[in-house]
């Protein structure tokens, strides 16, 4: 040991740390690399970890750390690394759930089960014949776990709003043709209606149709209401009073932009790609003038740019065809072509050829 009342310099790899006023002892080596002959004792204090209790191989300490940020199992004395990508066996920090606390065990919690994915589930899969039958389950324990399910499901359900919200997420899961994300949102709706006592004496498939709905136009996939309301067996006025509700409720008033519609229902009328690039060109000469398609239905915006595009490309479609797809009436579809017309003579544009 060497100790300097003033200062004390630690040799630590290669680099040296020099500490003023402070009485320390010094592990120093030598010229060659290896160490003095009058450090003999590196520490006093022995510290191991679980598979690590012999000397270091470098300097002959016992003083072990694990670094769970790098996973590294390292020599205090010497900074030798011995060991790396050590797994954590602690909590798995992920954030899924935007709580505080971010450790989890098992699957995420979710919005489209009832009781949020947190209970265990005994699932039918596991009892049919030829599962069973590979796990080396007898038929009489299979009958007495199919049993067990039964009470189980029952169990979870037992009050009638548990109820609802497993067959409205039924309902969404089934019908909304909303990718998963979406369904996740579709049901935290649902769940927020059910909390504010909106959903009792109300179709159950209804409010799931008006959270669809809205989830779909909120994140500009938009559903037309025909289309939601035979999804969802329900009547197109009734849907539509809902949807009204939900959104005053919610406060989720917006307005769709004809152009979301442009692509579903070029794809309804099986039209060629090219064709896009001459609707989206109306659509970019008309959109700044608001005073001319503002405050009319959008799906038939959408229509008359269309049926006008393909017109001029020499593959017309005929109005009846066209709003069929769209759900309009001829009768708006012309209104709407005169006033797009009239604007695109006074601008002397037309369509991209």
């Amino acid at each position: 040991m060497v100790y300097d009342a003033l200062e004390a310099t630690i040799y630590i790899s290669v680099r040296t740390i020099t500490i003023p006023g402070v009485e320390k002892m010094s592990a120093s080596f030598d010229s060659n690399g290896g160490r003095n002959q009058n450090d003999t004792n590196v520490s006093s204090e022995r510290r191991v970890l679980e598979g690590h209790t012999r000397p270091c191989e470098e300097c002959g300490a016992v003083d072990w750390s694990l670094d769970a940020t790098r996973g590294e199992v390292t020599c205090n004395s010497c900074g030798l690394v011995v060991e790396e990508n050590v797994l954590d066996p602690g909590a798995e920090w992920t954030q899924r759930d935007r709580g505080e606390d971010r450790s989890r065990v098992g699957a995420p919690m979710t919005y489209t089960l009832a009781d949020r994915g947190l209970n265990t589930t005994i699932d039918v899969r596991d009892l049919n014949t030829g599962a069973a039958s590979r796990h080396g389950i007898s038929s009489q324990s299979r009958r007495e776990w199919r049993r067990r399910r039964i009470i189980d499901e029952r169990s979870k359900t037992r009050k009638s709003r548990e109820r609802n919200l497993v067959k409205a997420n039924q309902f969404i899961r089934d019908r909304s043709q909303l990718p998963t994300a979406l369904q996740e949102e579709v049901a935290r709706l649902y769940r927020r209606l059910s909390d504010k006592g909106y959903v009792t004496g109300r179709s159950i498939a209804g409010v799931a149709a008006a959270c669809t709905y809205l989830v779909a136009r909120e994140e500009n996939v938009p559903r037309q209401i025909p289309d939601i309301a035979e999804q969802f067996s329900i009547e197109e006025k009734e849907l539509s009073r809902l949807i009204r509700q939900v959104s005053r409720m919610l406060n989720m008033h917006s307005i769709s932009s004809p152009d979301q519609y442009i692509d579903p229902f070029m794809s309804k009328l099986e039209l060629a790609p090219s064709m896009r690039s001459q609707v989206q060109h109306l659509w970019s000469v008309i959109k700044p003038h608001e005073d001319v398609w503002q405050g009319k239905k959008p799906m038939g915006v959408a229509a008359a740019l269309i049926y006008k595009a393909c017109n001029e490309s020499g593959s017309p479609r005929t109005q009846s065809e066209i709003c069929s797809i769209a759900n309009v009436s001829e009768v708006t579809l012309r209104g709407l072509l005169r006033l797009i017309e009239g604007l695109l003579a006074k601008l002397g544009e037309g369509s991209q050829q």
